[in-house]
């Protein structure tokens, strides 16, 4: 669960401190931190389709084939980095600009992306390393490796963002900085720990393996779906703030502080979901396929349930949640968000349960179908969402209630392609 929202948590380390520095800063967060999120998820969509692959291979007890697709997944996450990386230091002005109203929040967000573009690096390699462990169904070291980087970040968040331990006092510009160290230090160290498991478990990752295409091509295949579902998704959500930070600061203040419990809470969500996928995917390898829906079903259910007990305390009294770490004088901003969380609660529910559907229907390989699901109910969101606040300049509620269409329409398409039979075709 921790390893699969790693990104997520550092988006909510940031907010956090930034909450208490200044208060434009997390505003700007809640724009700039969408943005990071969508460029961290291309490279993370590409590592869950060779997550399925190498599944695939220990369902097929092929170990040794395993090596060859992470050497791929280093080889092209390497140059959608490079992309990456040049789009977010020449092309992010221009983007801003655009969608931004607020001089102060481009400032701040553009000022986040001249330190945080050089994490891409560290983050599109360091998740074909969870890839590898989710796959081959060895998670905890998935989450000794994310709690690392976690405390990691929190030591030099507080020092970069406040200026303690002789740092410098740098705000945004130290969060991004403090993210990007604490990916790279991280990974340095996860990939000591992967040279001396390669020579006790023999998956070939340092034997060199010929460039092969086909391999390429197929990882490609898998993983260009869920690339593009990643941008769907979460370029919505950037449009959607975009539009709200045009209604001012202080709803966009709220949207980021509505933003940090959701990613809170969504955190057992997204494990489930990278579960999911690894256990269809595994099942599916060992041509098991009446054991995908039942499956489903189950993690579904626990989802629903552990999300109901975090979600319900958390988003009804928010006060008792933020006290400690906000004190009495900063609780007004929670006080104008009630209204928000309690439709953030309503999602939440929704998504725990949708999202293991579609996941579920991703872990089968028919990921180009779970992408037309995707694009079309996104459209359907969108376009609600825009009527909402540009034409008829409803409440932020409403603004964020949007959400609860796309989610209906994810559950009920899913489940659909699910029930159906043509994804058992791709494996005949």
């Amino acid at each position: 669960m921790i390893g699969s929202a790693s990104q997520n948590i550092i988006a909510l380390t940031d907010s956090i401190f930034l909450y208490h520095y200044d208060q434009s800063m997390f505003a700007a967060m809640g724009f700039v931190g969408v943005f990071y999120l969508i460029i961290a998820a291309i490279g993370f969509g590409f590592s869950r389709g060779g997550q399925i692959l190498i599944a695939r291979r220990m369902g097929e007890r092929n170990k040794s084939a395993i090596g060859q697709i992470v050497q791929m997944m280093l080889l092209f996450e390497l140059i959608m980095a490079i992309v990456m990386f040049l789009f977010m230091r020449f092309g992010s002005p221009w983007l801003f600009s655009k969608l931004a109203a607020s001089e102060t929040i481009i400032h701040h967000s553009l000022e986040y992306i001249r330190y945080r573009s050089f994490g891409v690096f560290f983050s599109y390699l360091g998740v074909i390393f969870i890839a590898l462990y989710a796959g081959v169904a060895r998670t905890p070291i998935i989450g000794y490796q994310t709690i690392i980087l976690i405390l990691i970040n929190l030591i030099l968040n507080y020092g970069f963002i406040f200026g303690h331990f002789g740092l410098p006092r740098m705000g945004i510009g130290g969060a991004a900085l403090a993210s990007t160290l604490a990916e790279g230090i991280t990974l340095g160290l996860f990939l000591v720990f992967i040279f001396k498991d390669n020579i006790e478990n023999g998956y070939q990752l340092l034997k060199r393996q010929p460039l092969d295409f086909t391999v390429i091509k197929h990882i490609v295949i898998v993983s260009v779906p869920f690339i593009i579902q990643s941008i769907v998704g979460l370029g919505s959500s950037f449009l959607l703030f975009a539009w709200i930070e045009n209604m001012g600061e202080r709803p966009l203040a709220i949207s980021n502080l509505g933003r940090v419990m959701y990613l809170i809470l969504s955190v057992p969500i997204w494990g489930y979901a990278a579960g999911i996928q690894t256990m269809v995917s595994g099942y599916i390898g060992k041509s098991r396929y009446k054991a995908v829906i039942p499956i489903v079903w189950r993690t579904a259910k626990l989802s629903f349930i552990t999300t109901m007990i975090l979600a319900v305390p958390s988003l009804l009294f928010p006060d008792k949640l933020f006290y400690p770490i906000l004190g009495a004088s900063n609780l007004s901003l929670i006080q104008d968000a009630k209204p928000v969380f309690l439709v953030i609660l309503v999602l939440l529910l929704m998504f725990s349960i949708a999202t293991i559907f579609f996941n579920g229907l991703g872990g089968t390989g028919a990921s180009f179908h779970g992408l037309r699901i995707q694009f079309i109910n996104t459209v359907v969101y969108l376009v609600l969402a825009y009527y909402f606040i540009k034409i008829r300049h409803f409440a932020l509620t409403w603004a964020w209630g949007a959400e609860a269409a796309y989610w209906i329409l994810i559950f009920i398409t899913s489940i659909y392609a699910l029930y159906g039979d043509k994804w058992k075709s791709i494996f005949d």
